[in-house]
């Protein structure tokens, strides 16, 4: 996929969540990870659809692990950042790296 990849601000945030966790990536603990770092509690299905367009961009890839008996004998679908998704999360962060330099925003300190 050629060119400037734009992300919305919760690709980015299921990608930061992604990076995260590193390799134990799959739903359930990438919306935990959502929720204890924003506070937010996405909805199952806005995570999932979110996780399947990041992936039609090329942005993740996926893999099932082996199923568990814990799961019912179901097996969980792990996800990894491509370096396309590398690229365009680091474009993104950059601008509002950006956009936010020089101001004095309440509670906010820049690294």
């Amino acid at each position: 996929m050629g060119g400037v990849q734009y992300l919305g601000e919760f690709e980015q945030i299921v990608l930061l969540a992604i990076l995260r966790m590193g390799d134990d990536a799959y739903g359930v603990t990438i919306g935990a990870e959502i929720r204890q770092q924003t506070a937010r509690a996405p909805a199952a299905g806005a995570l999932y659809t979110t996780l399947d367009r990041l992936e039609e961009k090329g942005l993740v890839s996926s893999a099932m692990g082996d199923p568990t008996p814990q799961r019912g004998g179901r097996a969980k679908r792990f996800f990894k950042v491509t370096s396309t998704g590398m690229q365009a999360l680091t474009q993104g962060l950059r601008s509002y790296q950006n956009l936010t330099r020089g101001l004095q925003l309440p509670g906010l300190e820049h690294a």
